[in-house]
């Protein structure tokens, strides 16, 4: 079965969706086992913590990312 790829034209939303997918995945995961542990209720509290984590970091990146871009671009040597 092929992947069918979307237009480049996607690219600048969809780089910081699954960037944000991973990086809340990941970071609701470390804090929720510090202040739960590994309890029977983890996986439903840490899936709580990552959506709600998720909502603001993907419109947050969104906003960031041309902000940061300018930044990165100020501090490094063109090519």
């Amino acid at each position: 079965m092929k992947l069918t790829r979307l237009p480049a034209r996607y690219a600048a939303v969809l780089m910081p969706l699954v960037l944000s997918i991973l990086m809340t995945f990941v970071v609701s995961g470390v804090a929720t086992v510090k202040n739960l542990g590994l309890e029977d209720q983890f996986v439903p509290n840490w899936m709580s913590a990552w959506a709600l984590s998720w909502v603001i970091a993907f419109p947050t990146l969104l906003a960031a990312l041309p902000v940061t871009r300018r930044i990165v671009r100020a501090l490094v040597q063109p090519a």
